[in-house]
């Protein structure tokens, strides 16, 4: 038996990437899997990545929605709660990149990111809490990053969204602490993913050479800093942010 068995995780933007990590993680500790991306089908891999929660034993669902929408949001929280009957954790990991120095950086790449990587959080954080609540506790993930604590050149925009992050995760920790919520945020550093692996050989070297681990991080390990946040591991843990990044910014 996981140590998920019988919980429900909602992940956001999890078709692919660290997100689907995270899912198939929780889904092999036995918990039921709902997770949303912009569009679920077979093009995007979100059926894909259904089948494949689901062929680990547990309940699994995509739901098409822009994260970054209020209205919509709360409809798939509701959905969620009518098809699985809980919400026990929370991940909020949708997000994107617009990356551009300041002085060229425009208004739509800020609030995009924004929107997607800061205001979805807000969203899914809003709708979970009252079912939270009323179940007397649940587990709420932030999917930072480095760039948010130190930032970054160029990212500004990244950056900002992530700090944001932190300090949303600090902030409902503090407030919802009393009713048994927790809430966290993981900081990944350079992990290998399909975004990364487009890089160069020059610019991957470079980074992993200011990592004293000298690798890249794999989806995985964000998944198991997910997983002891999500479980009962860490039920004296809250309002901290976790760097996974090979002591990059030790």
């Amino acid at each position: 038996m996981g140590i998920l068995q019988g919980k429900t995780a909602l992940i956001t933007g999890a078709a692919r990437g660290i997100g689907k990590a995270i899912a198939l993680k929780f889904a092999q500790e036995g918990a039921n899997i709902a997770f949303t991306d912009l569009v679920i089908d077979e093009a995007g891999g979100g059926l894909a990545t259904e089948r494949e929660i689901a062929a680990l034993g547990v309940k699994a669902k995509g739901y098409s929605s822009n994260a970054a929408d209020f209205a919509q949001s709360e409809e798939v929280v509701k959905m969620v709660k009518e098809e699985f009957g809980s919400v026990d954790i929370l991940v909020n990991n949708a997000g994107i990149t617009k990356d551009g120095l300041m002085l060229r950086m425009t208004e739509a790449q800020w609030d995009a990111v924004i929107g997607v990587n800061l205001k979805s959080a807000f969203n899914f954080i809003h709708a979970c809490v009252p079912v939270m609540m009323r179940q007397r506790g649940g587990s709420i993930i932030n999917m930072a990053s480095v760039v948010g604590v130190h930032g970054n050149a160029g990212q500004a925009n990244y950056a900002a969204s992530k700090a944001g992050m932190i300090a949303l995760a600090k902030s409902v920790a503090q407030e919802m602490g009393p009713k048994g919520i927790r809430a966290n945020a993981i900081a990944p550093g350079f992990i290998d993913t399909a975004m990364t692996q487009q890089l160069t050989d020059d610019i991957r070297n470079e980074w992993i050479s200011k990592i004293p681990l000298r690798r890249g991080g794999q989806v995985e390990d964000i998944a198991n800093t997910a997983l002891y946040l999500a479980s009962d591991l860490s039920s004296y843990v809250t309002g901290q942010v976790i760097q996974v990044d090979g002591g990059m910014n030790t």
